[in-house]
């Protein structure tokens, strides 16, 4: 192994888990003096402590890894393109690696930045704001921000949800019944099943009545899902208020909007419990269509399951996860990985994602390289939900997983690929912040690089650069 510094990621994870640095040697059983020099990067990190740390923090060998801080790496240099200040790889990844804080830092202040400047745009018509992108942020953004940076996983959340299955299933294994039993009994909730809630209503819930509706038009897992999420308001309320409040939302929709979230990561949590489904996951190869008929819920539901599990100590494969309509509107987007989806440039055409509304219900697998020369493979399928009566519009979205080449082999989709040496699909995060000269698919030019035009030329690419 060759040699590795890294002082600020091993700090950063002592002091997210509350311990000092003599607490700390004493697990690693080493002298308090040389976890010192290994945190302000006097020695490297060998192969015995490493081995180490990740038995006390239940983190994977790659964490402290240079190459997967690609994500956050990323997201410094849309910051720096933006800006006009383009910065070579080398010193975002030094920057990165070596004060992680700072650079968190920097990509929230853009952030606000742009935030502010796009309000400003709204509110005076881009008067005033000649620099705005014309984009305004709005509380599903944050939220999506508020799952995505905490990599999908709510450990406190994750294991609650957990125990009460298991409590549950003590007494009988249909875990529709037990919910049903312990939301009357525990919580004095009335449920009632009803044809027709209005136009559009799923379920609903009066916390001054307790009495909880739920559609009759929804398949037995959905009302499953729905019963979960509102006893999810009732076992986790402290735990949500916890998380929400130290997440610094900018409105109160926001903050509403991120307990929906959570409560519904719960419900997912309750009906497919981590241990099992994890394992589960594992045996079938992380077969979506197969889970989804072990457990008798939606292709979207497991997908979005499998890309959460990310508990130390019972880790899956690290997986993004996206949902997207015709439009290419990106409704969902959580990840696992280094993948990273641009707050600003839209996404690429030849990602597999959109080709599937031309193969309704089939799986695509694709094998698709970065403009970082990373390798990931997707799995996309569409998913189909049906009008409830006639004239009513139904939806249909496509569903992406997505995880790096290196665990390519764990899912049974890779079957059949030659992982070595397949053919990837050069894509990117999309037109405004991609590097790539010669996309015929080029929408915009990129952010922060200046034009090549010259009239008497024609280029594959629309917008040729310098």
């Amino acid at each position: 192994m060759p040699k590795t510094f890294v002082g600020a990621r091993l700090r950063g994870l002592r002091k997210e888990r509350g311990l000092s640095q003599a607490s700390l040697a004493e697990a690693l059983k080493i002298s308090p003096s040389y976890l010192n020099q290994i945190e302000h990067d006097v020695r490297p990190l060998s192969v015995p402590v490493l081995l180490r740390i990740t038995d006390v923090f239940g983190v994977d060998t790659s964490f402290f890894n240079s190459q997967d801080q690609t994500r956050l790496i990323a997201e410094l240099r849309e910051v720096t393109l933006e800006i006009d200040a383009p910065t070579s790889t080398e010193e975002l990844s030094e920057v990165a690696r070596d004060h992680p804080g700072f650079a968190q830092a920097m990509v929230a202040l853009h952030r606000r930045y742009v935030n502010a400047a796009d309000q400003l745009a709204q509110a005076t018509d881009g008067r005033s704001a000649p620099h705005a992108r014309g984009t305004v942020s709005s509380p599903h953004e944050e939220v999506r921000d508020f799952f995505y940076h905490r990599q999908n996983y709510f450990h406190e959340i994750d294991t609650a949800a957990e125990e009460l299955t298991t409590r549950m299933r003590m007494h009988s294994t249909d875990v529709r019944a037990e919910i049903v039993h312990r939301l009357e009994t525990v919580h004095d909730v009335s449920i009632r099943m009803r044809i027709d809630l209005g136009d559009g209503v799923l379920h609903r819930y009066d916390p001054k009545s307790r009495v909880l509706e739920v559609s009759r038009h929804l398949s037995g897992g959905q009302q499953v899902f729905k019963m979960a999420a509102e006893l999810s308001f009732l076992e986790c309320a402290r735990q949500f208020d916890e998380l929400t409040g130290g997440a610094e939302f900018t409105s109160d929709e926001a903050r509403r909007l991120a307990l929906q979230g959570l409560a519904n990561y719960y419900a997912a949590a309750v009906v497919l419990p981590y241990t099992q489904f994890h394992g589960a996951a594992e045996e079938y190869g992380y077969d979506i269509e197969r889970l989804s008929a072990f457990f008798a819920v939606s292709y979207e539901t497991v997908a979005h399951r499998m890309s959460t599990l990310q508990r130390p100590n019972l880790r899956g494969v690290p997986l993004s996860f996206v949902r997207v309509d015709r439009a290419g509107n990106m409704s969902k987007r959580q990840s696992s990985t280094g993948f990273h989806f641009s707050a600003s440039g839209g996404t690429c055409p030849l990602w597999n994602v959109y080709e599937t509304f031309a193969w309704p219900g089939k799986i695509l697998v694709q094998v698709v390289e970065m403009p970082d020369n990373r390798n990931y493979m997707w799995v996309a399928r569409t998913v189909e939900r049906r009008a409830a009566r006639y004239g009513q519009p139904s939806k249909t979205f496509a569903i992406g997983l997505g995880c790096e080449l290196r665990h390519a082999h764990r899912l049974v989709y890779a079957r059949g690929l030659d992982l070595e040496n397949t053919n990837a699909t050069p894509i990117g995060a999309g037109c405004r912040v991609c590097e790539r000269e010669n996309c015929p698919q080029r929408a915009f030019p990129a952010i922060g690089r200046p034009l090549d035009v010259d009239e008497h030329r024609s280029t594959i690419s629309p917008y040729h650069v310098r």
